[in-house]
């Protein structure tokens, strides 16, 4: 199969400096293996947009399997830290898309999602590892509740807190039609599932990454947004 993708980054409307990182960074085609990667940092100002770029970084220039790749992107912010103890305390989320012979392989870390769109549906294929989501998963909470919950933000996982790190995978055998959709949380918390993919559903990769950054914008932008659209063709 044929791969197009589009990447896209914002800093949203009311945050001062965009702490999201993304690769790559421009559009592309591919008729052989795709790597994608969003990274949401934390840490405040320059530290949360050092870890995400530092593990991006990482990540993106090892020749490993995904989620030893995630595992090089926080072993690259210790690192760091150990270099710069004042920027203990930095962390990032990571989603990470690999696409080798017709299978995406995704690892992931954090709250940053991934979602599949397969003839107009739209799935949900990472977990979010937050205190709001553990609720979900111990049947204390209903996904609505969740999506309001004061604790849907806080990260039970994260890279560049600790020396080793729990990655899930995910494996998907791709269909040609497919989308898959990398994002940080400054859309989700935005737009509603039903209206993403609704957006994901119509026009190319590049249309599809912008108007999915202006609807989180105009609806309040409170947070970074970043994405990335990868669609299998014939």
């Amino acid at each position: 199969m044929r791969y197009v993708w589009a990447t896209a980054t914002h800093r949203g409307m009311v945050r001062d400096q965009n702490e999201d990182s993304v690769f790559p960074t421009s559009s592309g085609e591919s008729t052989d293996e795709v790597l994608a990667i969003v990274a949401d940092g934390m840490g405040g100002h320059v530290a949360g947009e050092v870890a995400s770029r530092i593990a991006i970084n990482a990540a993106a220039s090892s020749d490993l399997d995904p989620p030893d790749r995630v595992a090089a992107g926080n072993r690259a912010i210790r690192e760091e830290v150990s270099r710069d103890p004042a920027l203990e305390g930095m962390g990032t989320t990571m989603t990470l898309l690999k696409v080798v012979d017709d299978t995406a392989v995704i690892a992931h870390i954090g709250d940053s999602r991934a979602y599949l769109l397969r003839e107009n549906e739209l799935r949900q294929v990472t977990e979010d590892h937050t205190v709001a989501a553990e609720y979900v998963a111990q049947g204390q909470l209903s996904p609505e509740e969740a999506a309001s919950h004061p604790q849907r933000h806080m990260l039970l996982r994260t890279l560049g807190l600790t020396r080793f790190v729990n990655v899930d995978e995910v494996n998907i055998d791709l269909e040609p039609g497919d989308r898959l959709l990398l994002c940080s949380d400054g859309l989700t918390e935005m737009v509603r599932d039903e209206a993403i993919g609704k957006i994901l559903a119509d026009g190319t990769p590049d249309e599809v990454v912008w108007n999915l950054v202006e609807t989180a914008n105009d609806a309040g932008g409170v947070d970074n947004i970043t994405v990335v659209v990868v669609e299998a063709l014939e």
